[in-house]
């Protein structure tokens, strides 16, 4: 029988992460939330939600990946890693960039368009992508909103997304009719003024 001679092994550089990989990972750790059943297959967006969308890609793609590797590099250099907070944060930065290029690599891959209505000045129903002007039935004040997916939510611009408790309930309503909202103050009561 052959003698065998152990030798020590080479330690080899840590394998590069696919993004199936990264992202169970990060599912496990509660680093990146897990897209509901049936959810992953389209996300609505316009064309400049979209556009944004692609950019901050590119961005974190071409830029901030370049950045933490670089803070990496120079947290390394100060010594021991077991207890070095610049080398945990800059992990915890990177963990953060390429958690994010997966979820944008997803949506940009899903995204479904949202179509504007083309020289409609009212449109008949409320839809994604529609502006409403509603009524507050308690206060009698009007508000304004663009109905919009979820990637492209931003309620100080006046974007509520189509699963908002107002969004959801907008969709498919007529002008003049009712919608009921319950917040949480109580049940809220608005009228839709106007739809473009």
């Amino acid at each position: 029988m052959k003698k065998v001679q152990k030798t020590a092994k080479a330690t080899k550089p840590a394998k590069k992460l696919t993004n199936k990989k990264l992202k169970a990972e990060m599912l496990e750790e509660g680093q990146l939330n897990e897209v509901p059943f049936g959810q992953e297959d389209e996300v609505l967006v316009t064309k400049e939600g979209l556009e944004s969308l692609q950019t901050e890609l590119k961005n974190l793609k071409e830029v901030r990946r370049k950045e933490v590797a670089d803070k990496i590099k120079e947290a390394i250099g100060y010594g021991d890693l077991s207890e070095n907070a610049e080398y945990e944060d800059a992990k915890n930065e990177q963990a953060f960039v390429e958690g994010r290029i997966v979820e944008l690599e997803q949506k940009i891959k899903n995204a479904k368009i949202i179509k504007e209505s083309a020289g409609k000045k009212m449109a008949a129903e409320v839809e994604v992508g529609s502006t409403v002007v509603i009524r507050n039935l308690g206060t009698g004040e009007d508000e304004h909103y663009t109905i919009v997916g979820s990637t492209e939510t931003d309620p100080l611009a006046g974007k509520i997304s189509n699963e908002s408790p107002v969004g959801s309930q907008l969709l498919g309503k007529r002008v003049k009719e009712t919608i009921a909202v319950l917040a949480p103050e109580g049940q809220v009561e608005y009228e839709i003024r106007k739809i473009s």
